[in-house]
C-alpha cells in the first residue's frame, strides 16, 4: 500500500474536471424534480392519485423502480430511479480508467519503478471513487435539505446514490483484473451493470403481479439501494448489503491482483490468425473491424430502450383513460393525445443525447488508435490522414443513424396505437444535434489531442440542460447552448427545416476545422 496517498493526489489531479462534473451534476439533478412535481401536482390529492397509478404501472416501475408512497419526497426519489444506473456507470469507468487503462498504457509500470506498492494503484482508484460517491451523496443530501425536504429521508436518498457508486467501484475493480484490455474490462463491467438492471426490473415488475420472481431484485445491487425507500420507510437494512458487497468486491479484486502477472489478465487473451483476411486490406475494412462490435452493442441497446419507451407510451394512455382524478392535470398538459406526443418527443431528446455519447465515443477511437501506435503503422503505408480519419468518422456520423433508427422502429412497434412514421421522424430529427457534438469531438482531437476527453463536456452540458434547464427556469441563452434545444419537438410540434440545416452546417464546419488541425499537427502528439 506504499504510495497510495500520492496516487490519490495524482488521480485527483488528472480528474480535476471530470470527477467534480459527475459528482456535482448527478448530485444536484434530483433537486430540480422538487419544483417540477410541486408545479404539476400542487395538492396532496393529485399526488396520491398520480402515485397510485405510477406504483401499479409496469412501464414506470421498469424505468424508475418501485413506488411505495405519495409524499413529495417519495415521488422525487422515485423519479430519480434511473440515476443510480448513471452513478454506477461513472464509478466503474473511473476505477477502470485508473487501473487497467493505466496498466495497458504503460503508466502503471512507470509509476511502479518508484517506491509504490503493487496494490497501491488499485487502492487509490477505489479510495478516490468511493470518496467521490460519498461526496455525491452529501451534495444530494444538502440539495434536498435546501429544498425543504425531511432530514432523514434526504440522508437516505444521498446514501442510495453513494452506496451505488461504491458498489460498482468494486465491480470495476474486479473486471480490471480479468482482461489485459481496458476496452474488454469496460465491456464486462457494462454487462454486469446491465444484468443488475434487468434483475432489478424483473423483480420489481413481478412484485406487481403474483410476486413469484420478486426475489430477483435482491440479487441486484441496484435493487438493494432502491429498497431504502427514502422519505418513506427509510429502511437501512439494504444499505448493509451494499456495504458488504463493496467490501467483498474490493477484497476479491485485491486477491485477484495477486493471482495474475503484471500487464496480463486472469482470462487468457485470444490469439488472432497468423495472417489478415482479404477483407482487411483497406482502411475502411480495418475501421469496420474496429467499430463493428461497438456499433452492434449500441444498436441492440437502443432497440431494447425503444421497446421500453414504447411500452411506457401505452401506459401514458392508460393513465389518461382510467384515472378520472388526473383529468384536470392532463387537461392542463393539453389532453391525452398531446401528452403522448410530448412523451415521445421527450424520449426522443433523451435518446438523441445518448446517441451523441456513442458518436463521441466512436470519434475518440481515433485518439485511441493514435496513442496505441496503430495509426502510425497505418499511415506509413499509402493511406493518407484524410482517408484514415474519414473511415473512422463514417461510423461517428452514420452510426448514430443506425442506432436512432433501431430505437425509433422498436418504439413504434412497441406502441402500435401510434404513428410509426411520426415516432421514427421524432427520433431521427435528433441527428443534426448529435453530429454537432460529434464534430466538437473531431475539433478537440484535431486541435488539442491531449485534451480530447474534453469532448465529453458537450454531452454533459446537454444532459444538465435537459434535466434541469426548464425546471429551474434557466435563461434562454443558456438553454440555447445545447444543440438539442433547437431540434423540432416531434411528434406533435412544428417541423422546421431551418434549425436542422443550420446545425448540419455547424457540424460540417467544426469537422472540417478538426480535420484541418489533424493535417497540420504532429502524429502522434
Amino acid at each position: 500500500m506504499t504510495g497510495t496517498g500520492k496516487l490519490v493526489r495524482l488521480i485527483l489531479r488528472r480528474d480535476r474536471v471530470v470527477l467534480p462534473l459527475w459528482v456535482v451534476l448527478l448530485g444536484l439533478v434530483p433537486a430540480g424534480y422538487v419544483a417540477s412535481f410541486e408545479g404539476l401536482f400542487p395538492t396532496a390529492a393529485e399526488r396520491v392519485a398520480y402515485a397510485q397509478v405510477s406504483a401499479s404501472n409496469a412501464g414506470f416501475v421498469t424505468l424508475y423502480g418501485p413506488l411505495h408512497g405519495s409524499s413529495l419526497g417519495e415521488l422525487v426519489a422515485w423519479r430519480a430511479g434511473f440515476l443510480p444506473v448513471l452513478v454506477a456507470l461513472c464509478a466503474l469507468l473511473t476505477v477502470i480508467r485508473h487501473t487497467r487503462a493505466d496498466e495497458e498504457a504503460g503508466r502503471t509500470e512507470l509509476i511502479g519503478a518508484a517506491a509504490i506498492g503493487r496494490p497501491a494503484p488499485l487502492a487509490a482508484a477505489l479510495i478516490t471513487t468511493c470518496a467521490a460517491s460519498l461526496l455525491l451523496g452529501a451534495v444530494l443530501t444538502a440539495a434536498m435539505l435546501g429544498q425543504g425536504m425531511p432530514g432523514a429521508g434526504s440522508v437516505a436518498f444521498g446514501a442510495e446514490m453513494a452506496l451505488t457508486g461504491c458498489s460498482f467501484a468494486g465491480v470495476g475493480a474486479i473486471t480490471a483484473q480479468l482482461t489485459s484490455s481496458a476496452r474488454s474490462a469496460r465491456s464486462i463491467a457494462l454487462v454486469v451493470l446491465g444484468v443488475a438492471f434487468v434483475l432489478r426490473v424483473g423483480g420489481d415488475v413481478s412484485a406487481l403481479g403474483d410476486g413469484s420472481l420478486s426475489w430477483l431484485s435482491w440479487l441486484s445491487p441496484l435493487g438493494w439501494v432502491q429498497h431504502l425507500f427514502p422519505y418513506g420507510e427509510n429502511d437501512w437494512w439494504p444499505a448493509v448489503l451494499a456495504v458488504l458487497f463493496t467490501i467483498g468486491t474490493a477484497g476479491l479484486a485485491a486477491v485477484l491482483l495477486t493471482r495474475r502477472d503484471f500487464g496480463a489478465g486472469l482470462l487468457p487473451a485470444r490469439l488472432g490468425p497468423s495472417s489478415a483476411a482479404a477483407g482487411l486490406r483497406s482502411p475502411f475494412a480495418l475501421a469496420w473491424r474496429l467499430h463493428r462490435g461497438l456499433l452492434l452493442g449500441w444498436t441492440i441497446g437502443f432497440a431494447l430502450l425503444g421497446l421500453i419507451f414504447g411500452g411506457v407510451g401505452g401506459s401514458v394512455l392508460d393513465i389518461a383513460a382510467d384515472n378520472p382524478d388526473l383529468g384536470d392535470i392532463f387537461a392542463r398538459l393539453g389532453g391525452s393525445s398531446a401528452l403522448v406526443d410530448s412523451y415521445f418527443a421527450g424520449t426522443a431528446g433523451i435518446v438523441g443525447l445518448i446517441a451523441a455519447c456513442y458518436a463521441v465515443q466512436a470519434t475518440l477511437r481515433l485518439r485511441d488508435e493514435e496513442q496505441s501506435g496503430h495509426a502510425e503503422a497505418v499511415l506509413t503505408t499509402a493511406v493518407s490522414r484524410y482517408t484514415w480519419a474519414g473511415t473512422h468518422l463514417l461510423f461517428s456520423l452514420l452510426g448514430p443513424v443506425v442506432v436512432l433508427a433501431a430505437e425509433g422502429l422498436a418504439t413504434g412497434l412497441a406502441y402500435p396505437q401510434g404513428d410509426l412514421g411520426a415516432i421514427l421522424a421524432g427520433t431521427l430529427v435528433q441527428l443534426p444535434a448529435v453530429w454537432v457534438l460529434a464534430a466538437l469531438a473531431v475539433l478537440a482531437f484535431g486541435l488539442i489531442p491531449r485534451l480530447s476527453a474534453v469532448a465529453w463536456a458537450g454531452p454533459a452540458l446537454c444532459l444538465l440542460i435537459l434535466l434541469v434547464g426548464q425546471t429551474l427556469q434557466l435563461d434562454q441563452w443558456f438553454l440555447d447552448l445545447s444543440p438539442f434545444t433547437h431540434v423540432p419537438h416531434l411528434p406533435g410540434g412544428d417541423a422546421s427545416v431551418t434549425p436542422l440545416v443550420t446545425l448540419t452546417l455547424i457540424a460540417a464546419l467544426l469537422t472540417a476545422a478538426g480535420i484541418a488541425g489533424l493535417r497540420r499537427r504532429n502524429l502522434p502528439d
